[in-house]
């Protein structure tokens, strides 16, 4: 068996489709604003990423950079006077944050209307009430690219690997929703116990550790759907030269001799959450 790839560009266009449309039908243009405070080089890579992707479907973007050394109140201060900003729809914090600022504290001071990443105590805590309209935005590309696969998960045997607030919880959440035919689901973490008795048994296996090559192939079951949300980066020797490669968390080609669908990385969930924060941004817009 080789398994069929889940590919995230076709998917990211269908909602990036359905987005274009939304913004033609709202006649007004939403505007998503980026703060930086860092001068990561990947950083702000990401946010030239998002510019691009905002202006693919007509969303207007502005990346505010902040001095990479600016305290906690700066940040927020920052982060107030966006959120009455009534041109503003939609807000992003950009990571890291300096050293000694908690970015948990300085996503909850974004107004949860505009909180375009779904990470608001308001946005996370109306997920268990099946309301997905602002949710985290990888957990629910995870949750459209298994809708889009068609694969019926009622019951099914499903593990998250995982527990971050910003993946593996949400998306534990999300799954349990009947509007997904309700799963089975299984989270295993950090102080899991024999994780790979619980992998064996996955219909459908989400990782979402952040460590390449967690998950081998024999840890999967024949026939499973897996969903890599891993984005590591390794160095590998090619033609006697140290190169970077973009990894997941599972060993890909021995996973895929064993899966019947599987996700790429990259080319997998990485695009559609970026689709997903296109249409949080809308979202957004709507609710102004």
């Amino acid at each position: 068996m080789v398994a069929e790839l889940i590919e995230g560009g076709p998917i990211a266009e269908k909602i990036n489709r359905e987005v274009r449309r939304d913004i033609e039908a709202m006649g007004l243009t939403p505007r998503l604003v980026g703060i930086l405070a860092s001068d990561n080089p990947g950083a702000k890579y990401y946010a030239k990423s998002q510019e691009k992707a905002c202006a693919e479907v007509g969303i207007a973007y502005e990346l505010h950079q902040l001095a990479p050394d600016s305290s906690q109140r700066d940040i927020e201060r920052h982060v107030a006077a966006v959120n009455e900003d009534e041109s503003v729809s939609g807000m992003i914090l950009l990571m890291p944050v300096p050293e000694g600022v908690n970015a948990r504290e300085v996503q909850q001071a974004i107004l949860p209307d505009k909180d375009a990443e779904g990470m608001h105590p308001a946005n996370i805590g109306k997920l268990f009430y099946g309301d997905f309209s602002l949710a985290p935005c990888t957990p629910h590309a995870v949750v459209r690219m298994l809708e889009d696969t068609g694969v019926d998960l009622k019951g099914k045997e499903t593990v998250v690997v995982g527990h971050s607030e910003i993946v593996g919880k949400p998306t534990v959440v999300m799954l349990l929703q009947s509007i997904l035919g309700s799963p089975t689901v299984t989270c295993c973490h950090i102080a899991t116990r024999d994780l790979a008795s619980h992998t064996r048994r996955a219909e459908v296996l989400i990782v979402a550790a952040g460590k390449a090559g967690l998950v081998s192939g024999e840890m999967v079951k024949e026939g499973a759907v897996v969903i890599d949300v891993g984005i590591n980066r390794v160095k590998v020797e090619v033609e006697g030269k140290r190169k970077t490669k973009i990894v997941g968390d599972v060993d890909f080609e021995a996973a895929r001799e064993r899966a019947s669908l599987i996700t790429p990385v990259p080319g997998g969930v990485g695009l559609v959450t970026t689709a997903m924060l296109l249409r949080n941004s809308v979202e957004c817009a709507r609710r102004m």
